[in-house]
């Protein structure tokens, strides 16, 4: 049996055996997905020799690019954190900014940290900093907590190096520089509504209560190894280079300076530009050589288990393009009158609030849509906000079965119910503006 309406009903199939199997059963996201794409690909009538070369393809094409890009980005935000400059230019942020001001000052601090940091370790160093501001403005924690998370979240979920964006940005052969163009506009938004404007509207009345369950003490930061300037240096560093390689493909014509500005904003040598800074800095202010290998090597621990799960999404993706399922889909999302940058959503979306992780989500979400994005003919802007669509999907809904609801919860000393209400209800209007914006700049270019 073949057709629009049966690979509709593999798919769902697919979908759901994911959730199980990861919810349920305990396995590993990698394994789950990678069991969906051989089954889906079997459901699909094809020979098992054909499916496993799908998946071989579909991993091997997607892992050559993504591995190195999530292992730059893990050593990256890790030698940030161990330097320290993180704290320093929040506190920095929150002096120039003042008391009144802080909630746009803590969204600040939570895009410019969320560029460069994955979501649990940015929310774990600065923990401290949102505990000791509310301590002393006598605010409510989550109306000084929630601008910050928004950035983070926003940022995790929009823009490249994180492994989520990578991973959709690989899977539909976007343009790095313009996902990095199109999620900056369409999260700033973002991150203003569900973060400071949220805060306002919910928790400006509320006062600070001592926390009872929070691991943290302090706002750290007294032995910060890299200042201010330098801080923000390394972190723009990587974005402002793969914008000013894209702006350069786009606006000038070829010739040595726009070949040297593509080279730099590449992403591998963007990321390695910034690596070799923040190593530089940190072995200048007297970091050892086997400490900095140490910080590399822990960083690359968590890097391998997400790329292994990306691989296993770009299996899933092969085999639905080699099965022929991928011209099903989109002829029965087409009859249903979905562009891609909707389907993407719902997807990532139904995916984020049925299993938990955000990179579980956009990487399913990715490769569902890469057929229908293909099919559509999509222009460079255009695929790339879908990559912003898939991550504003994956954003929504942050509640139990996700890892940063508790994080969120116990770092910030909040009960289950006060962070339904703050971290729940702010992740998913971040999620919904995201959205929302990226249909309005789809509808424009």
């Amino acid at each position: 049996m073949n057709g629009p309406l049966w690979t509709l009903l593999v798919v769902a199939a697919g979908v759901a055996l994911v959730v199980f199997a990861t919810l349920k059963l305990r396995l590993p996201a990698f394994f789950a997905l990678l069991l969906t794409a051989i089954a889906a690909g079997i459901a699909f009538g094809a020979e098992p020799v054909s499916v496993l070369a799908s998946v071989k393809k579909g991993a091997g094409e997607a892992l050559g690019f993504v591995a190195v890009i999530l292992g730059l980005g893990s050593i990256f935000g890790a030698l940030l954190e161990a330097g320290g400059g993180v704290g320093v230019m929040a506190r920095a942020l929150l002096d120039r900014f003042g008391v009144r001001r802080a909630p746009w000052a803590l969204a600040t601090i939570g895009i410019l940290v969320g560029i460069p940091l994955f979501f649990d370790v940015a929310l774990i160093i600065l923990a401290p900093l949102m505990l000791g501001v509310a301590q002393r403005s006598g605010k409510a924690v989550a109306f000084v907590a929630l601008p910050v998370l928004a950035g983070l979240a926003v940022m995790h979920g929009l823009l490249p190096p994180h492994p989520g964006p990578v991973a959709a940005a690989e899977l539909l052969h976007a343009d790095y520089g313009r996902i990095a163009l199109w999620g900056l506009a369409c999260g700033i938004p973002a991150v203003l509504v569900a973060g400071p404007l949220y805060a306002l509207a919910a928790f400006r009345k509320g006062s600070y209560v001592a926390p009872e369950t929070s691991p943290v003490a302090d706002d750290g930061g007294a032995d910060a190894l890299i200042g201010l300037w330098p801080a923000l240096v390394g972190m723009l560093a990587p974005l402002v280079l793969i914008v000013a390689g894209a702006v350069a493909h786009a606006a000038l014509p070829e010739g040595p300076v726009r070949t040297g500005l593509e080279f730099f904003g590449h992403p591998f040598v963007a990321l390695a530009v910034a690596c070799g800074y923040a190593w530089v800095l940190l072995r200048r202010r007297g970091v050892d050589r086997h400490r900095l290998l140490g910080i590399a090597g822990r960083a690359l621990e968590p890097a391998g288990a997400i790329a292994l799960v990306i691989g296993a999404g770009a299996a899933f993706k092969q085999v639905l393009i080699d099965s022929g399922a991928g011209a099903h889909l989109t002829t029965a999302v087409e009859g249903a009158h979905l562009s891609p940058l909707v389907f993407g959503f719902l997807i990532a979306a139904i995916m984020r609030i049925a299993q938990g992780s955000a990179t579980v989500a956009m990487v399913a979400a990715a490769g569902l849509a890469a057929p229908l994005a293909a099919a559509a003919g999509l222009d460079a802007n255009q695929v790339a906000l879908v990559v912003i669509g898939i991550g504003a999907g994956a954003t929504v809904v942050s509640h139990v079965n996700d890892a940063g609801f508790w994080l969120v919860g116990q770092y910030l000393g909040l009960s289950e119910t006060e962070t339904f209400r703050s971290w729940t209800v702010a992740s998913t209007i971040a999620g919904l503006v995201a959205f929302a914006a990226a249909l309005v700049a789809s509808a424009l270019v």
